[in-house]
């Protein structure tokens, strides 16, 4: 039986960040969808398909969220299905930073485009390495 290499409870602890900051962050615009009290302005949403946050606080909440936190108990458990939630994870997370610089432009005060971009890419780099990618392919 292989022991778990460092990299993977790296990645570990950046599924569960994800987690808990898109369970918070959804909360908090689903809670307060005109994102006042984010300190995000309904205005970033003028020419996209959204008038308040309701709909993008959804998303966040269960995408990169609960999603998250369900691949990181798999990863406790060392399932194959939860490295490949952890690959969709990373994906998610690039295209939604993707898209929100699109819809709203690249935002630096405060920096959580590049602060999530960066986690986006350190994921798939995590869920990609061949000492991770070993770890799942083996039977348990």
């Amino acid at each position: 039986k292989q022991s778990r290499p460092i990299s993977d409870y790296f990645l570990m602890i950046l599924v569960l960040f994800q987690g808990l900051s898109g369970i918070a962050g959804g909360i908090g615009l689903i809670l307060d969808p005109t994102g006042a009290s984010m300190n995000i302005p309904l205005r970033w949403l003028e020419g996209s398909p959204f008038q308040t946050y309701m709909i993008p606080g959804i998303v966040l909440f269960t995408v990169l969220g609960l999603f998250p936190l369900a691949c990181f108990i798999g990863l406790l458990k060392r399932s194959r299905l939860a490295w490949f939630g952890s690959l969709l994870i990373a994906v998610a997370l690039l295209i939604w930073i993707f898209v929100e610089i699109l819809v709203i432009g690249y935002q630096t005060q405060p920096p959580l485009q590049a602060i999530y971009g960066a986690v986006g890419m350190l994921l798939l780099l995590l869920v990609l390495l061949p000492s991770v990618k070993q770890f799942y392919a083996l039977e348990k």
